[in-house]
């Protein structure tokens, strides 16, 4: 595989951006960002869809793009019911830990719930592109990194 893995993201519309973990990747080059509004529909098809119970990420997956979900855990199924076509469901090692504070008040957050930055690195990882530039204005990358690389 040669190139950068593209990359898309579909954000909920209610994510709030200033603590979207995502945000300061907006404008880089291979990654698109499209915000989900009720009625959407994305043809995910060929697309590695990173899930809970999906078969294990490899390097093997490093020839399609990478497609993330970006919202709430309470939100997610919104976003999974905007997706048409055969998405390649694809998981992170149950291993990982977040070092992302959870405070959620409303809904109890998996177990094996990541942070988006941090599904987005440890993914292009295990696809053999290892870019930890992707966490440096992630307040909690050195936290993460060190319970996990």
């Amino acid at each position: 595989m040669s190139g950068a893995i593209p990359i898309t993201i579909i954000r909920h519309h209610k994510e709030r951006k200033s603590k979207c973990s995502l945000q300061p990747l907006k404008d880089c080059e291979g990654i698109t960002f499209i915000e989900f509004k009720p009625g959407i529909t994305f043809d995910a098809t060929g697309f590695i869809l990173l899930t809970l119970d999906g078969q294990p990420l490899s390097e093997d997956d490093a020839i399609h793009p990478l497609l993330l979900l970006d919202s709430t855990w309470r939100l997610l199924p919104q976003l999974e019911g905007c997706l048409t076509g055969n998405p390649i469901k694809r998981s992170l090692p149950e291993n990982l830990q977040t070092a992302y504070p959870r405070i959620s008040k409303t809904s109890q957050d998996p177990h094996r719930g990541l942070a988006s930055i941090e599904a987005l690195y440890a993914a292009k990882k295990l696809l053999g592109q290892d870019d930890p530039a992707l966490l440096d204005s992630y307040f909690w990358k050195q936290e993460f990194l060190q319970k996990n690389f």
